[in-house]
């Protein structure tokens, strides 16, 4: 049962709802190890039911309290893809009277547990994320941020975890890119794939699989799917192993990548194999980075609405720490687009591919 107040929830309101004392309350709160796990956990269904939280922001469109402030968790402190999705979450945040604090897991569950407890040590009223998602990545700091009925929102889903969602459809992006080659008349693919802490990784090969999988003329095998990262040297090192170890006959002529960091370590790679681009071979990229369009080919690319993403998701964040009741979880997709430049070549046979936005239909 959801219980609404038409005023915000106090302590002794929790207190009263969860039969104990206020001290029980804030021993909760403050994660003592005194208290019965019994009456923690009426302690925090009573929070959840009251919508509580320790601090409050108005409610309304009416700026935050002085000193009030929203974090934001990202993964890869050196990737200009987090740097829009972090002005976009700003510009929101100052719009409403909030303060930003920005801290990078570097891809590891650890730094992102620390992260996690750090903010919360300095009373943020909501927290964005990008989370870790490796197969060994213990969540339960997430978890807990939920039972504590902390603001969410998630840039990245997370599986059994119900919490807001701003993300695009990175199946159905990299489907598109991988569609786009095939038009060209690419007929051996290859994919660099990102890092094993990223859904998006996982979700972008699945996209280029399902290209594949309507395109019985196109060859893509186990090893065409090369695991790179998300970094410069992460797409060069890769890419010297798989197109170093083939000759012309064996590699593949279109290639897509997790992001633009990884497809611009590439281009270097193919440059010292005296491979040229895209004459030899194709490379297409993900995120639209500022980088892509001034590489010394202009990298064709799917471009994210990094900007939006971010102020989209502290929209979000801020909707949850103003209301007086429950939300439930609110899940976005936005649209990406295949921004065509000059890394794609049309092969024999091949028909040049129309723009199209993730979501259309072919």
């Amino acid at each position: 049962m959801t219980v609404h107040t038409a005023r915000r929830a106090t302590m002794d309101d929790v207190a009263r709802l969860a039969d104990v004392s206020k001290a029980t309350v804030s021993a909760v709160l403050n994660s003592s190890a005194a208290v019965r796990e019994d009456t923690r956990d009426r302690v925090l269904s009573a929070i959840a039911m009251l919508n509580y939280r320790a601090q409050h922001a108005p409610n309304g469109r009416r700026h935050a309290e002085r000193g009030a402030s929203l974090g934001l968790i990202i993964k890869e402190v050196d990737n200009p893809y987090y740097a829009e999705v972090i002005l976009g979450a700003r510009d929101v945040a100052e719009e409403y009277g909030y303060t930003l604090v920005v801290a990078s897991s570097e891809g590891q569950h650890e730094v992102e547990r620390r992260a996690v407890h750090a903010l919360r040590g300095t009373g943020i009223e909501g927290l964005m994320l990008t989370p870790v998602l490796d197969e060994t990545a213990d969540l339960a700091h997430l978890f807990d941020i939920k039972r504590r009925n902390i603001p969410l929102v998630l840039l990245e889903r997370v599986r059994g975890l119900r919490a807001s969602l701003v993300d695009v459809d990175n199946v159905r992006a990299s489907r598109l890119a991988a569609d786009y080659l095939i038009a060209r008349g690419h007929k051996r693919l290859a994919h660099f794939a990102g890092p094993a802490y990223s859904m998006h990784s996982e979700e972008r090969v699945h996209g280029v699989r399902l290209a594949l999988a309507g395109a019985s003329h196109v060859v893509l095998t186990d090893n065409d799917i090369v695991t790179a990262g998300a970094h410069l040297a992460d797409g060069y090192r890769a890419a010297l192993t798989y197109f170093g170890a083939r000759n012309a006959t064996s590699r593949a002529t279109g290639v897509t990548c997790y992001n633009d960091l990884v497809a611009i370590g590439v281009y270097r790679a193919l440059a010292e194999l005296r491979l040229r681009v895209p004459d030899d071979v194709s490379v297409i990229g993900f995120d639209d980075i500022s980088l892509a369009e001034y590489a010394a080919v202009p990298l064709t690319t799917v471009r994210m609405p990094k900007r939006r993403m971010g102020g989209l998701a502290a929209q979000m964040l801020i909707q949850q720490i103003h209301s007086h009741t429950v939300l439930e979880p609110r899940g976005e997709m936005l649209e990406s687009e295949l921004v065509e430049r000059a890394s794609v070549a049309t092969l024999p046979n091949g028909q040049p591919a129309a723009r199209r936005r993730v979501g259309e239909r072919s």
